[in-house]
Order: C-alpha cells, then sequence, then structure tokens
C-alpha cells in the first residue's frame, strides 16, 4: 500500500469532526466545514511572530490555520478522554461512547498533523485547567464552538484569561431564535439533558459571557453559520420537522449552517487589591 493509500484509509476509518483537505483530493468528512468560513474570522492581518493558543482544537482545523497564517509557535489543547467531558448526571453510557467517537482518543489530530507537516504541539489539557506557569502567555487565543459544551463558560473564559495577553477570538453556537428575539438583551437555553450541551446564549449573551469573564469587547457579536460538512446527516425534509426545536435546527443547519456567533476581546486590565469601584 503506498502513503498516499494508507493515508486515504486512516482518514475512512474514522468519524472526523473538522473538514481538512490533507492532501490533493483527500478530504475528511467533517461534521462541520469551517473552510468556508475562514475569511470571516477576523485574524490580525499577519501572525508572524505571534505565539497562539487553540482552546478545544479536536482535530485542529484552526490551530493549523494560524500555524499556516506565520504564528511562531501554536499550542492546542483538548480533552482526549470524552468521559472527562462536561457530562450531565446520569448521562448514558452508550450516549458517551457514541458522541465520544468522534474524538477517538485525539487520533484524527495526529493524522492530520502528519499528513500536514506540522509542528502545533497539542497538551490533553481542560480549558479549566489552563495555567500561565505551565503554557505561559498568548498574543492570540482562538476559542471555537466549546463554550455551548460546558457547565461554567464563564470559568473557563476566566482561565482563558489568565493565560492572555492580546487578543481573545470566540466564535461559539447560538440560539438563533433567541438572537432574533433578543438582539441586545442578554439570555440563554439550558439544555444539560444526557448529553455535552449546555447553555445556548443568543449573541448578545454570548458576548456578555465574555465581558463577565474580564474581558472587554472590541468586535462583535455578529453572527455567522458554519456549513455542514460531508458528514453531517441530512435530514429528509419534512413538514413534521418544523414541530419541534432540533427539527427547525436540523433545517437552518442544512440549509444555512451552523449558527454561531464571532466576538472580538482583549484582557480589560485588572485593578489593584483594594481599588474603588
Amino acid at each position: 500500500m503506498s502513503s498516499a493509500e494508507s493515508l486515504e484509509a486512516e482518514v475512512a476509518a474514522r468519524e472526523w469532526y473538522h473538514t481538512l483537505e490533507l492532501a490533493p483530493g483527500l478530504v475528511t468528512p467533517g461534521h462541520l466545514d469551517t473552510r468556508q468560513i475562514v475569511d470571516e474570522i477576523p485574524f490580525p492581518p499577519s501572525l508572524t511572530g505571534l505565539r497562539c493558543l487553540d482552546v478545544g482544537t479536536f482535530n485542529g482545523f484552526w490551530a493549523f490555520e494560524m500555524e499556516r497564517r506565520g504564528a511562531a509557535e501554536v499550542v492546542a489543547v483538548d480533552v482526549l478522554d470524552p468521559e472527562r467531558w462536561d457530562w450531565p448526571a446520569a448521562s448514558d453510557p452508550k450516549a458517551i461512547a457514541a458522541i465520544g467517537r468522534r474524538q477517538a482518543g485525539g487520533g484524527g489530530f495526529e493524522i492530520a498533523k502528519r499528513a500536514l507537516g506540522s509542528a502545533v504541539r497539542r497538551l490533553d489539557r481542560s480549558v479549566y485547567d489552563l495555567d500561565e506557569r505551565e503554557l505561559g502567555r498568548f498574543d492570540l487565543v482562538y476559542l471555537g464552538s466549546l463554550l455551548v459544551h460546558l457547565r461554567d463558560p464563564v470559568g473557563a473564559l476566566e482561565r482563558v484569561r489568565g493565560v492572555c495577553d492580546g487578543s481573545l477570538i470566540v466564535v461559539d453556537g447560538i440560539d438563533l431564535p433567541l438572537s432574533t428575539l433578543f438582539p441586545r438583551h442578554p439570555v440563554a437555553r439550558l439544555d444539560g439533558r444526557g448529553r455535552p450541551w449546555w447553555w445556548y446564549a443568543n449573541a448578545a449573551g454570548l458576548a456578555r459571557m465574555v465581558e463577565a469573564a474580564g474581558f472587554d469587547v472590541v468586535a462583535g457579536p455578529r453572527k455567522l453559520f458554519i456549513p455542514p460538512g460531508p458528514g453531517w446527516p441530512r435530514p429528509r425534509l419534512r413538514p413534521r420537522l418544523l414541530k419541534t426545536r432540533q427539527g427547525r435546527y436540523n433545517l437552518t443547519v442544512a440549509s444555512k449552517g451552523d449558527p454561531h456567533a464571532v466576538v472580538v476581546a482583549r484582557p480589560r486590565p485588572r485593578r489593584p487589591r483594594g481599588a474603588e469601584a
């Protein structure tokens, strides 16, 4: 078997979250296709010389993109064992196994890193465990499609603030109906039913989470839709889908993409102890 055939076999043997082109004509069947929204993410004009962090890297799409844009160093963190994710109490082990199958110990990242000749350094680390003493500080932090999966999104953002010296870019899932009904008032919908989907904020709520964690929002929130990738299950278009929230969501993803919002922020200067409010 040639090296190209071997790579193709490795890609076909697992589920993928990100859609990545690993070689000419060889594209991973990702759940979402973030390639189509790269130009909508407000990265600085150049990342040359910057130290960057990708939080919740999964298959590594955004870490590899920052490296491609000239970052001096890219560190990526993720929790490789799905049982360590923020599962609600009494979650079904079968659900944990099914949802965790796409992560599969982080093997997809390793396949992509090798195929792309990448130097990105990945660590098995929760966002809650980010520590300046271990990781140092970063000029740019990217956090994508992670907060909706966290029991404590504001606490996670506070940990990010502890290692961020420059800009934070958050691209996360939002509740589209709430964003339409309440364009300026921060609200969120709580899921937490047997799977690691927790707080679906509206766009204003996502920005407020970032502010509550000690950042100043400098751009956004701006809505965007991430197109489904080859691995996204296509529902049959039936009128009854409109009767349920999940059905309406599936139709939205199939027609427009997964509703997200983008927020750009910078750490708010810390006040000295005892300073007046």
